[in-house]
């Protein structure tokens, strides 16, 4: 069944009838395009815009191009007048063409971008950086990938063949459409995706994920000023992230028993830990007595999609964050929790045991 929306206005008079506002139909597609061009975050706030109408090899011209904190490259395609058929084999065939590409080809496609646009980062890994505080890695970038379909309406159709190839094609694909409101000459942008883009993103990670998992999870603790605080996390005994779903919810996926690597970006490796707790809201985790250092958002003030998630720990190796070991080689990325797969994880997992003298 397609998904429809709709947008009332409501008094703060207990006697007024809420009011619906007028639906109006989206004039043209290209204009959808220049807004998400002037702010990414219409469709997704932890994307980094790269490209807009990028040539592919064979002459067609793919609307947009964005990455997430993980590197994923993701091929966002405005439906426009084609059928649902025509535009998800578009974005497929773009799709195949992307997971070609190499980490320079893709910093090229970023400094045309930037140039055309005015944008103050001219280069991709500045722009990474500057977006997510990280720095981008080849290893990381266009690990995975995945596709978005932008409609100013979503049809049955559409919604069914987006569906079977995430279910049986094991294809990250989904759907995003947008409708417009008008109220007393002013005009609103409401937006609806079809599936939970973070589930997407995971799929695509899934997906593309080649090689064995060590089963020992990766964690990156964000600390830094104004934010969370790595000599909290060691004497209270907890990892944490927030800001949003994105950081917040890789955290619901460990367990009492499961050991991590807990690694600050751009600082390094700082401790490994066995889980004690499964993970909890600031509300519930954050105590009276706790002589907290960093600051921790609660649900009660930002909800809960922004708020900041704890889970417990008992500390089986720890370091000062100015002692912290980082070398060339080591895995790291954005996720707050992960599970690699690929060798350089295991280099790294090796390489700390070898260090910390961590059996």
């Amino acid at each position: 069944m397609a998904v429809q929306q709709g947008i009332w206005k409501i008094s703060q008079s207990a006697d007024a009838k809420p009011q619906a506002l007028r639906e109006i139909k989206l004039e043209n597609e290209a204009l959808l395009e220049q807004q998400i061009v002037k702010d990414i975050s219409i469709l997704n706030a932890h994307w980094l815009l790269i490209g807009q109408q990028v040539t592919t090899d064979f002459g067609k011209k793919i609307d947009l191009l964005a990455v997430d904190a993980s590197g994923s490259v993701i091929v966002i395609e405005l439906k426009k007048d084609r059928t649902p058929r025509d535009v998800v084999a578009q974005a497929i065939d773009y799709a195949s063409w992307v997971e070609t590409l190499s980490s320079d080809r893709l910093s090229r496609i970023y400094a045309e971008f930037a140039g055309k646009q005015g944008l103050s980062s001219q280069s991709l890994d500045e722009a990474f950086r500057q977006k997510f505080s990280s720095v981008l890695s080849d290893d990381d970038l266009n690990s995975s990938h995945q596709m978005v379909i932008v409609a100013a309406e979503l049809d049955a159709s559409t919604e069914r063949i987006i569906t079977y190839l995430n279910d049986k094609a094991s294809v990250a694909v989904n759907a995003v459409f947008f409708s417009v409101f008008e109220d007393n000459g002013h005009q609103y942008l409401s937006r609806a995706w079809m599936i939970d883009p973070l589930e997407t993103e995971e799929h695509a990670v899934n997906t593309s994920a080649k090689g064995h998992w060590n089963g020992e999870f990766y964690c990156s603790f964000g600390a830094g000023p104004g934010s969370r605080n790595w000599e909290d996390a060691i004497e209270y005994g907890f990892v944490s992230g927030g800001g949003g779903r994105w950081y917040s919810k890789t955290l619901l996926g460990v367990s009492p028993g499961d050991r991590l690597w807990v690694n600050i970006p751009g600082t390094g490796y700082v401790g490994v830990a066995e889980v004690t707790a499964n993970a909890v809201m600031a509300d519930d985790f954050i105590s009276d007595d706790m002589a907290l250092k960093g600051s921790y958002a609660r649900a009660e003030d930002v909800g809960e999609d922004n708020a900041e998630f704890f889970v417990g720990v008992k500390w089986l190796h720890t370091e000062a964050q100015n002692a912290a070991f980082s070398e060339v080689g080591l895995f790291g990325n954005q996720n707050t929790i992960a599970r690699p797969r690929d060798k350089k994880w295991d280099h790294t997992v090796e390489r700390l045991k070898q260090v910390w003298m961590i059996k």
